[in-house]
């Protein structure tokens, strides 16, 4: 009896470690390492394009859709120099009417998807 409870406890915790490592990673894919690292390997068509409001500041009198916490500066530079590597993205934002100095944020969705936010 005690070896099959020890196997059940074995068990359940393997199965919350690997839990726990797919939801981390998933945490990491918008961090600015991870949205880099996803937008020079992008190959897809599945991405939108949205103007960003900035949710901080965004008072009684603020319109439209909230969108994704801003992003520092620097990393607003990495996210255009990411989108900039990868030249067949570029080329299909730039037929979507986006210039890549007029992105100021991306974030991938779960279903692998993207969605570029413009200043």
């Amino acid at each position: 009896m005690n070896r099959v409870a020890t196997i059940a406890i074995v068990s359940a915790f393997s199965s919350l470690a690997l839990a726990g490592a797919s939801r981390a990673e998933s945490f990491g894919m918008n961090s600015p390492s991870g949205i880099e690292q996803t937008l020079r390997n992008f190959r897809g068509n599945d991405f939108n394009v949205e103007h960003f409001y900035n949710w901080r500041d965004a008072g009684s009198e603020a319109y439209g859709p909230r969108s994704a916490p801003p992003r520092s500066a620097q990393d607003v530079r990495q996210i255009q120099a990411s989108i900039g590597a990868n030249r067949m993205l570029t080329r299909k934002l730039a037929n979507d009417g986006v210039n890549v100095r007029n992105v100021i944020n991306a974030e991938k969705a779960a279903d692998g998807s993207i969605t570029f936010y413009i200043d």
